[in-house]
């Protein structure tokens, strides 16, 4: 007896996901006899019943519903191996998407994308600022190849790439830099704290201590390094970006009796490494290069 084909699979999974056989025929481009009858083929050749049809609505059985989890994965499977080989027949890919947290030292970035440009100097770069799971939200919906987030996500390729120092800080003329003792908690929650709003349209988290009952929320990291600089709140912002505000005595250091300062990890991430095209692989290959040489 013939064995089960990938095409078998697909129109029995199609049947499922459309309700019948006419909106699988639509789905598959495949005539709704040939779909009928691939089906049929497969529950011969599994000797089970897969489907039952009432009037025009088919719906799995307990054992069609066992049987297409395992089909999922293997169709899954079938379009990577599918997509990787269409990335390498059709060699270099014309552009990159990347998805970066706003936290991500910029002259580290800057450094991969030129050297990656050198090699592929026809490439596009599509470069995409974001904030916390914004770029996670990217990469899930396929709209970006790569993410550097300080969010992790597990089941997919992930390693994580540096990490970056947060500090607290605010105008040198700040109230709070006025202060003799050590600064509390507490004594940070009678002043305005400026937080950068989750660029993720589906969550609703923000970056910084949360305890201030005055809060300005932004949607960029520059917006509110600005607002502190103009002596408009306090913040905790990357000290490799606002370093120079510092040295210029712009700003001040916050005297805080703890966590005046806090690491933030960042990761690199993809959704399969192996259907990276060439040019991505590449600037992966030269962040990675760059942060070890640091």
């Amino acid at each position: 007896m013939a064995k089960p084909t990938l095409d078998q699979w697909r129109m029995f999974k199609a049947v499922v996901e459309h309700g019948g056989f006419a909106g699988a025929s639509a789905a598959v481009f495949k005539s709704q006899s040939t779909v009928h009858h691939a089906v049929q083929k497969l529950e011969a050749a599994l000797q089970i019943k897969l489907l039952e049809v009432k009037g025009r609505k088919a719906f799995l059985t307990e054992s069609g519903k066992l049987i297409l989890r395992r089909a999922e994965f293997l169709i899954e499977e079938a379009n990577k191996i599918e997509s990787v080989a269409n990335t390498l027949s059709e060699g270099v890919e014309s552009t990159l998407k990347i998805a970066v947290d706003e936290v991500f030292p910029q002259p580290i970035l800057y450094q991969a994308l030129a050297k990656t440009s050198e090699l592929y100097p026809l490439l596009k770069i599509d470069l995409i600022e974001s904030v916390l799971t914004g770029a996670n939200e990217l990469l899930n919906n396929a709209v970006v190849d790569l993410a550097i987030s300080s969010v992790p996500i597990y089941g997919i390729s992930c390693s994580k790439l540096t990490d970056v120092e947060f500090i607290a800080v605010a105008h040198k003329n700040h109230p709070l830099n006025k202060y003799e003792e050590q600064l509390s908690f507490r004594d940070l929650k009678q002043h305005r704290q400026i937080v950068v709003r989750d660029s993720a349209t589906h969550t609703n988290q923000d970056e910084g201590w949360l305890g201030a009952d005055m809060r300005w929320t932004v949607s960029h990291l520059r917006n509110s390094i600005d607002m502190v600089s103009q002596n408009l709140g306090y913040a905790w912002l990357p000290f490799d970006q606002v370093a120079h505000l510092i040295n210029d005595d712009t700003l001040k250091v916050l005297n805080l009796e703890q966590g005046i300062t806090r690491p933030l990890n960042l990761y690199l991430m993809c959704n399969d490494v192996d259907r990276l095209g060439p040019a991505a692989q590449e600037f992966k290959d030269q962040l990675t290069a760059i942060i070890a040489a640091e």
